[in-house]
């Protein structure tokens, strides 16, 4: 479950940085579009990125969001994503992100997926 002050700044522009785990343990971290599809966290990506390979061997991720509105009462997330979505379900997703951050549908150059998160840990302010 979503927490509802977690939700509002998903739902938002902020935005988000992923933290994933190479193969070889160290960090990587990346900024991203974000957002919530029924009670869950997703965002876009590339199937092959760096960021699908780290998750799709390692699920267990953390979020880094400083509100747009308040960056000084940061939101973070950890979980793992628990399932991938493509073709129509995913672009249906990625349409939702690709309007609340540029106005637009997100072009079809590119193959493109949408993880989505489980959340086990949910922080608003600095905790």
């Amino acid at each position: 479950m979503l927490d509802p002050d977690v939700r509002r700044v998903l739902d938002g522009t902020s935005i988000a940085h992923l933290a994933t785990a190479l193969p070889d343990g160290s960090p990587h971290t990346v900024p991203l579009w974000i957002g919530t599809h029924d009670n869950r966290i997703v965002f876009l990506t590339g199937p092959g990125s760096r960021k699908a390979r780290n998750l799709r061997r390692d699920p267990r991720m953390a979020l880094s969001i400083a509100p747009v509105d308040n960056p000084f009462e940061p939101v973070v997330v950890r979980g793992r994503v628990v399932e991938w979505l493509d073709g129509d379900a995913a672009w249906a997703i990625i349409d939702q992100l690709s309007t609340k951050y540029t106005g637009a549908p997100y072009p079809r150059d590119d193959e493109r997926v949408v993880a989505v998160i489980e959340p086990e840990r949910q922080t608003v302010g600095v905790g």
